[in-house]
């Protein structure tokens, strides 16, 4: 299912959560301009629980580097499609939040929500070495908060069935309850890690 327009409209620009899709543009672009170096590049900006947990990893990262990979993970993306999916969610979704809750709040909020996706990640994964990266734990904090405050929305879907797109105005409550289930099996069924990408939120 993909998401179209939904029926919400919002009284102001929504210049925070256009600033943070362009940011996540602007950084895959640096990650796709790394060449040779990309693998690097993701494991210093990326987020290694095994950093955090082994002492000899530790040890070669700055007490400064580790707190910034708490917040560039969720800026870095595993591919186009990793990317175009998110910032699409976002773009849908996300202006309707900025708009109840301001430019301010949301910017904390949009940023505390990939925090805590990436600090239970890391616990629930202390020893793996693999980077997790991507902005879906922020976006599912987001898609949480337009589940509770516009539950009666509805949202204009594409249904892809075989060539024939279908399109339906399906109401938001049961759009995000099943994107939320498909999160939660592609979680359980990675165990966490899928090629790098954090599932968890």
């Amino acid at each position: 299912m993909i998401p179209i327009r939904d029926t919400i409209s919002t009284r102001n620009y929504p210049v925070v959560n256009n600033t943070l899709i362009g940011i996540n543009v602007v950084v895959f672009l640096l990650q796709m301009m790394q060449g040779a170096e990309l693998d690097r590049f993701i494991y210093i900006y990326g987020l290694v629980p095994a950093r955090y947990s082994v002492e000899q990893i530790a040890a070669y990262f700055t007490p400064g580097q580790q707190l910034f990979s708490l917040l560039s993970f969720m800026f870095l993306h595993g591919g186009f499609v990793h990317l175009i999916g998110n910032m699409w969610f976002l773009y849908i979704f996300g202006d309707n939040i900025e708009d109840r809750l301001g430019h301010l709040r949301y910017i904390g909020f949009y940023l505390l929500c990939g925090l805590a996706s990436g600090v239970s990640h890391l616990l629930l994964n202390l020893n793996s070495n693999i980077p997790t990266i991507g902005a879906s734990g922020a976006i599912a904090g987001v898609m949480g908060a337009y589940f509770i405050l516009h539950p009666r929305s509805k949202i204009l879907t594409l249904i892809p069935i075989i060539i024939i797109p279908w399109l339906l105005e399906i109401p938001a409550f049961f759009f995000i309850g099943f994107w939320f289930v498909l999160q939660f099996i592609n979680a359980a069924a990675s165990h966490g890690d899928v090629g790098g990408i954090a599932w968890w939120a």
